[in-house]
């Protein structure tokens, strides 16, 4: 099938938005979401899309919290878009002093950046701003002056936020555009329902839902559960190549 029946999407050409949230767990699940936030980069990495972290919420003890960014290129989102869902690994893990086997769950979320024509009517009293201190990198300036900005969508519970400009003009401009992106898929996946509805806000990231589980011990497998495709090189997809997983989904869906 070609690359064109595959991307056939009217957002497909887009960049793509991607957040990454840890389930629970704690160090376990964080650090968990920060190896799938590396997966996504070295697969831009290999794709030459730009990428661009719009927040970084980093753990207490390793890992991260949270994450968005934004891959840049054509066909971005098209690629990603079959990436949202929640995504389960098993290992030893790093964090146990007696090494026992543990399970962790993050969800990864992609929304198309919207195009400057493309009108997303807010209403200002919808949303609630707060403003704090970065956090993440960026040199120390960012830390000096609370910048960095968070605005929740009060009727759609959507929350986002943006901490890398040293500018709270800069960040309150990115973190809306984020917003408008987020809310064109909402609307999108409620008239379509051709995704998973909100899996964000209805259901748990825990067992049972996730689309794909990556499996370091006791064997070597990653599995995509929605068409069934299993892969041995557990380390090889961790380190960028998600094109089979990817192409398999889309090929799937077409």
């Amino acid at each position: 099938m070609t690359l064109a029946r595959m991307l056939s999407g009217k957002d497909d050409e887009k960049n793509a938005i991607v957040s990454i949230n840890p389930g629970a767990g704690g160090t376990e699940a964080q650090d968990w979401a920060e190896m799938l936030f590396r997966m996504y980069l070295r697969w831009a990495e290999r794709k030459n899309y730009k990428t661009t972290v719009v927040d970084f919420q980093p753990g207490e003890e390793a890992g991260i919290k949270s994450v968005t960014f934004i891959a840049s290129g054509l066909y971005a989102y098209g690629y990603l878009k079959g990436e949202t869902g929640i995504h389960r690994l098993v290992r030893l893990s790093p964090f146990d002093t007696n090494r026992r086997r543990h399970t962790s769950f993050a969800s990864v979320s992609v929304s198309p950046e919207l195009n400057e024509e493309v009108v997303i009517d807010i209403d200002e009293k919808d949303l609630r701003i707060d403003t704090f201190r970065s956090s993440g990198a960026g040199g120390q300036h960012v830390n000096k002056t609370s910048s960095a900005i968070r605005i929740t969508h009060l009727p759609t519970g959507i929350v986002v936020q943006c901490q890398q400009e040293s500018s709270q003009h800069r960040n309150k401009a990115i973190a809306m555009k984020v917003l408008k992106s987020r809310l064109y898929e909402h609307e999108e996946e409620k008239r379509a329902q051709a995704r998973q509805a909100d899996y964000h806000e209805k259901e748990e990231i825990t067992w049972g839902s996730q689309i794909r589980s990556y499996t370091m011990q006791p064997y070597q497998m990653v599995k995509d559960h929605r068409i069934d495709l299993e892969i041995g090189n557990v380390n090889d997809v961790l380190d960028g190549n998600l094109d089979p997983l990817i192409e398999g989904v889309l090929l799937a869906k077409a």
